[in-house]
């Protein structure tokens, strides 16, 4: 006699009844974000927000550092849209371990706009020359306020990372596609915006970056966001150096970097590596190159990479020429199967300039690919784990202070991996934040005019947590 399957404990009535009444206690399925609470308050982000950003005009409802306070938890906990901050109102836990509530998605939206002004814009469309379409409009004083906010809790992790004495800035574009009505065209077809973003790579801080519409070129003034950038810097950093692709390669941008004693940044030597754009002059003096001349660079199955200095070129302005020539490198890819191509057919030549001549050119090459590594991991980080890639409306002050929301939450928890974390955890992304540590389910109970954080973790992941906490200490007189 056959025996009647059993039925598998994955089909079926619940194995439980649902009690109708409420919970008593506060429960909460973000118990790790006390760390993230920490690591922001260790910084003193609310109150570099008090002395910097004043947007509001009443003194009802949340203030400005529970605002910014709020879009980091949003940012951090996975949420790419206003309306996700109702999604965490539902979290009875996260105001109690926030320090004050949640605003609702109308609230936070209002908040945004205080940091659009209207007028600069009218005034940057105004001032556009005869059949120039783009422009760059004047920062809001709230904007400004909150670049800064940013800048000094970059410039506080420097000042406890002190032992960092080197600064590599990567500058480099991004389209982050939008079709909102107020949106532009961008050069990779469709419409968006094209904000430029600064990275220390030593340390990956984003110090610096400025939203802008996707129409405007991505080589178009470089040079204030690096500026910004080096300004950003701690004081501790004692050499600089520079990255940038083809589009950094502009006149402006690469004439300070050369001048030692260049306004608006730091004295002394920068040492650079940028991309340049291919003339027919340049592929001329490349091509002309001795074949004993090329190196081996990089190989993969389809291709060979060599390099080769480029001697005898020298391009610059006059104005330039009081610094001495840059060093070309060229890069040579060829189609490993050269029998099926003609002579010559399938080569490609890139070059790269740079101020330095003692490093040889392989390593002078792996060290400026490295940007690919970080600043192009930031646009990633930004848009895909962060908040940045979802625009929340037309207004372009609003957007402009979300991306810089989604920027400072980068930076907090890069400071929280750095300062606090296990040293395996030094290059976790967001996501991987969120599942090991703030996705934890906690409870918080009122205990004698205290109240108890309770989390359902293993007593030594709570003790790692708690000496976490110890290396964020709060700033003097809090």
């Amino acid at each position: 006699m056959a025996l009647k399957p059993k039925q598998s404990p994955a089909a079926g009535e619940f194995l439980f009844t649902i009690d109708p009444e409420p919970l008593e206690e506060a429960v909460t399925a973000w118990g790790g974000v006390p760390l993230l609470v920490r690591a922001l308050r260790s910084l003193d982000v609310p109150g570099s927000v008090a002395r910097h950003v004043h947007v509001k005009q009443r003194q009802r409802g949340l203030d400005e550092a529970s605002y910014v306070s709020s879009f980091v938890a949003l940012n951090a906990l996975g949420g790419d849209c206003l309306d996700d901050f109702e999604r965490l109102r539902e979290d009875e836990g996260l105001p109690e371990m926030l320090g004050h509530p949640l605003p609702s998605p109308e609230a936070a939206r209002k908040f945004l706009y205080q940091f659009h002004d209207e007028e600069t814009l009218e005034q940057a469309q105004r001032e556009l020359p005869v059949g120039q379409v783009s422009y760059i409009p004047e920062e809001s004083a709230a904007l400004r306020g909150l670049a800064q906010v940013n800048q000094d809790a970059v410039q506080e992790v420097g000042r406890r990372c002190g032992d960092q004495k080197i600064a590599t800035v990567d500058l480099d574009a991004t389209v982050i596609e939008s079709w909102k009505r107020e949106a532009q065209p961008t050069y990779q077809g469709g419409k968006g915006y094209q904000p430029v973003l600064a990275l220390w790579a030593e340390m990956n801080l984003a110090l610096a970056e400025e939203f802008r519409d996707g129409n405007v070129p991505a080589h178009t003034a470089l040079l204030p966001v690096a500026q910004r950038a080096f300004a950003a810097l701690p004081e501790t950093v004692k050499e600089h150096y520079f990255r940038g692709d083809a589009a950094c390669w502009e006149q402006q941008l690469v004439s300070w970097l050369r001048d030692e004693k260049r306004a608006d940044g730091p004295q002394g030597f920068i040492g650079f590596a940028i991309s340049v754009r291919m003339t027919p002059t340049l592929h001329e003096h490349i091509a002309r190159i001795p074949e004993s001349v090329w190196k081996p660079y990089r190989e993969d199955p389809e291709m060979r990479s060599e390099c080769a200095d480029v001697l005898n070129y020298w391009p610059q302005s006059e104005a330039d020429r009081a610094w001495g020539a840059l060093r070309y490198v060229a890069i040579r890819v060829r189609p490993r199967q050269r029998d099926l191509w003609g002579p010559g057919e399938g080569v490609k030549y890139f070059a790269v300039a740079t101020n330095m001549w003692k490093w040889p050119a392989e390593r002078l090459l792996e060290w400026h690919r490295e940007k690919a590594g970080s600043i192009e991991a930031l646009h990633d980080v930004l848009k895909n784990e962060l908040a940045a890639g979802v625009l929340p409306c037309g207004r372009f002050g609003a957007n402009a202070a979300w991306l810089r929301l989604a920027v400072l939450t980068h930076n907090v928890l890069t400071a929280l991996k750095r300062l606090a974390l296990p040293p395996e955890l030094l290059a976790a992304r967001p996501k991987r934040l969120r599942f090991l540590i703030f996705q934890t389910p906690g409870k918080l109970v009122h205990h004698a005019r205290q109240m108890v954080l309770r989390l359902k973790r293993a007593r030594e992941k709570l003790s790692a947590w708690l000496a976490a906490l110890q290396h964020l200490p709060l700033p003097a007189g809090t």
